[in-house]
């Protein structure tokens, strides 16, 4: 008995049927492929008439010659033949039953011995296929680890390239500077040489003369020295310097950052004090201003990507609007302005809304509100529903606007401008924010339709930017 219940563990555990005849396997063999076994006259039966199949269990392809014996599994075979015929011969001595329950007995016992050799088949080809499963996913994992760190590789070569280009660029241009320094050195020690020569000559001429009778004059006038160009070259070299640097901010800031996932640095990473900034750093991001008398009503607001002009490109988490001097690929939007504007995405209906946004890096630029309606060619503060005040470089002149009606203001630039929109009044009004809040102008406005932070940018081929300020609320 004891040997009966090993035998059914054994049968339960390992399958030793051939897929092919569900039959015992006979000459087991198995595939070098797949590692899958068969015997081995089902498998060349299988295979006549092809030279190359697909194995009957997976698919993958193979060969005879493919084939390797599984002398395992064979003598496994053979054990578990010989412990089936040892429980023949003691079931032959054990007294048989009589009549008709003898024969049903042995009936009944033949059919749940086929039924629990059926069930074990199958539990069987179960624990195969899922262990053929996790080997083909344990591979996957394998070959992914393998090509993510190839693509890791390639990409921290990539940027060592880029910085040794901007490296060498820079190394290039500090001495293209400092041998037009010198050039420009010795031209002008040159010059100086040549004026003290015509300064001693002056002098010889200046005393000859004093003896000359009138009519004999000296007619020569000093040398000049040419205008140098050397400011003129240090300024090209700087405006290209500029450029690139312009284009690479807008590459790395929009462009990459936008096609790859947000990735959140660990809480350590963020907890940088404001003394360890340096001087750079913190006017690149200035602490924020609490506005002691609109803080309470400051609003958190960012610029639309489906409301902006395509040559405006958005950074720093939908905060700054710039000029980019090529084509944004944003998605395409019905509501996309085709002159240089924005809108924010929030909206106010009620209450009582304040947000600022930095103006000093920007020589044209409008700051104002305006209901959502407004046309994808309507410039801020040209319509009825749009209130605006604007700085343009050239006339140097601040306005406000709305209806297309100017009304000078004879102030300076703001380099921030606060925002105050109360709805129940029905008005807003402009601030110049320094260590104070001066009022620039105050619109009455007249709509019910809900109000949009809106903005506008001048001159594309010129460099500017729009940075929304983050106001703490009180």
């Amino acid at each position: 008995m004891a040997a009966a219940v090993d035998l059914g563990r054994l049968l339960g555990a390992v399958d030793l049927s051939c897929a092919c005849c569900l039959q015992y396997f006979t000459e087991p063999v198995w595939l070098t492929g797949c590692s899958h076994s068969f015997c081995r006259p089902c498998i060349i039966e299988y295979c006549k008439g092809r030279q190359r199949a697909g194995c009957p269990l997976c698919r993958e392809g193979f060969e005879l010659k493919d084939l390797r014996p599984n002398r395992e599994l064979a003598a496994l075979v053979n054990l578990i033949r010989q412990e089936v015929k040892e429980e023949e011969l003691e079931t032959r001595h054990e007294p048989k039953p009589s009549g008709a329950v003898a024969c049903s007995d042995w009936s009944s016992a033949g059919r749940r011995r086929g039924e629990k050799e059926e069930e074990i088949g199958d539990i069987s080809k179960q624990l195969e296929m899922t262990v053929e499963t996790i080997h083909l996913l344990r591979n996957d994992l394998s070959k992914t680890k393998e090509y993510t760190s190839q693509i890791k590789s390639q990409i921290t070569k990539d940027f060592r390239c880029m910085k040794e280009y901007v490296e060498r660029q820079e190394r290039n241009t500090l001495m293209f500077i400092e041998q037009e320094q010198k050039a420009a050195q010795e031209k002008i020690e040159e010059t100086i040489h040549q004026l003290c020569v015509e300064v001693n000559k002056l002098t010889d001429i200046k005393a000859q003369t004093s003896n000359l009778p009138e009519g004999h004059r000296y007619k020569g006038s000093p040398s000049t020295m040419n205008k140098n160009t050397f400011d003129e070259k240090l300024n090209v070299v700087k405006s290209a310097v500029e450029g690139l640097k312009r284009k690479l901010e807008i590459l790395l800031l929009e462009k990459y950052a936008q096609q790859l996932p947000r990735v959140q640095p660990p809480d350590f990473y963020q907890e940088t004090s404001v003394c360890s900034l340096s001087p750079e750093s913190a006017a690149k991001n200035p602490e924020p201003m609490i506005s002691s008398q609109f803080s309470q009503w400051a609003d958190d607001v960012t610029f639309d990507l489906t409301r902006v002009y395509k040559r405006l490109a958005i950074t720093a988490q939908n905060k700054k609007v710039m000029v980019s001097s090529y084509p944004t690929d944003y998605e395409p939007s019905p509501n996309r302005f085709c002159i240089s504007q924005v809108m924010c995405s929030q909206s106010f209906s009620t209450g009582c809304h304040y947000w600022e946004v930095i103006t000093k890096d920007s020589d044209g630029w409008a700051v104002g509100v305006a209901h959502g309606m407004i046309g994808k060619r309507d410039k801020l503060g040209r319509t009825e529903h749009s209130w605006c005040i604007e700085w343009l470089g050239p006339k140097k002149q601040l306005s406000a606007w709305h209806r297309d009606q100017e009304t000078l203001l004879h102030k300076d630039k703001p380099l921030k401008v606060g925002v105050f929109l109360e709805l129940q009044k029905k008005t807003v009004s402009f601030y110049s924010i320094t260590d104070k809040e001066t009022l620039l102008h105050t619109f009455e406005i007249n709509t019910s339709n809900p109000f949009y932070p809106a903005f506008w940018l001048y001159s594309l081929e010129r460099n500017g930017s729009l940075t929304i300020s983050h106001t703490n609320r009180r």
